[in-house]
């Protein structure tokens, strides 16, 4: 069992309640998890963050500070394994209301600008990183939103919204990025992914990799999301892209692929088996053929 030491930056904020919140969730953490924590840096001039949608509805954003975030993760680089990150970002105040009352029809305004910030700290220092959002205000704290989407539950009632990131990071697998350590048999690689699942219409770099490398992707119709992009359009060799209904389905192409059954020979009905005829001329037969060496009379001159 391997767990990872995990360094917290947090920014600053105008309510020191909402900064006690996040100090009593890294404490839950450390008693239920077993957490390693090091150390927690306050950072008095914090990453800026703002969430926005972009015209076709995806959540975008844009960070300001990145390189005093950078400078205190370089001073204390040999403290941590992995590196979670909260701070306020800043959205429209409407976007709670509209998000939370959206049952799961609008993208998280969060999560873009979060995305963008994670992966270049993951980038830059080769470590798991994760952000988790500071509550804005105790009026955003008291909003009445009611009973919300099954799915938006956990962000609903948490006020720090920090262990699941925690929680994720403590286990984390650990990034590799040296050419001569990936060639050992216990480091993970594009090689042992058997397959990509995703939301039917997704393009981003998981999916372009898994193409590029011939890894099968198994694209989900229900799981509906922002992106229309039509996959069949990309050019993947011959079994190598599975479109099914539901995630119940997925598992069946899973099971499939691992246990090297291919998945259309469980589909009803089975399509007959394909017989190619090649007609091969005479002449081009013959002239494939080589020549029988002959036997002469010399051959069997020596013989007693």
């Amino acid at each position: 069992v391997r767990s990872n030491r995990v360094l917290v930056v947090m920014g600053v904020h105008d309510e020191g309640r909402m900064a006690d919140f996040t100090i009593n969730a890294i404490s839950a953490a450390r008693a239920t998890l077993g957490l390693d924590c090091p150390r927690v840096v306050k950072m008095d001039a914090p990453v800026r963050m703002w969430g926005a949608y972009s015209s076709s509805g995806s959540a975008v954003g844009r960070v300001d500070g990145l390189e005093r975030l950078c400078r205190v993760l370089y001073r204390h680089r040999g403290e941590y394994d992995a590196v979670a990150l909260t701070s306020v970002i800043e959205v429209p105040s409407e976007c709670h209301q509209d998000y939370f009352g959206s049952t799961g029809e609008i993208v998280n305004p969060w999560g873009g600008v979060e995305a963008m910030l994670t992966h270049a700290v993951s980038m830059i220092f080769d470590v798991p990183s994760a952000h988790a959002p500071m509550m804005e205000s105790s009026e955003i704290l008291n909003l009445d939103l009611g009973v919300v989407d099954p799915r938006m539950s956990a962000e609903a009632v948490s006020t720090a919204f920090l262990h699941c990131v925690l929680k994720g990071l403590h286990r984390a697998p650990r990034i590799v990025s040296e050419p001569a350590a990936i060639v050992s048999p216990e480091i993970l690689s594009a090689a042992d992914v058997s397959c990509l699942v995703i939301p039917d219409g997704c393009i981003g770099l998981p999916t372009l990799a898994a193409l590029e490398q011939g890894i099968p992707v198994i694209a989900v119709r229900e799981n509906h999301n922002r992106m229309k992009n039509d996959l069949e359009k990309l050019p993947f060799k011959p079994g190598k892209l599975f479109i099914v209904e539901n995630y119940l389905e997925a598992v069946g192409i899973m099971m499939s692929l691992k246990a090297g059954v291919n998945p259309s020979a469980v589909r009803r009905p089975l399509a007959y088996t394909k017989v190619l005829c090649e007609r091969v001329k005479s002449d081009n037969y013959q002239e494939n053929i080589p020549p029988k060496p002959s036997k002469t009379a010399t051959e069997f001159s020596d013989r007693p």
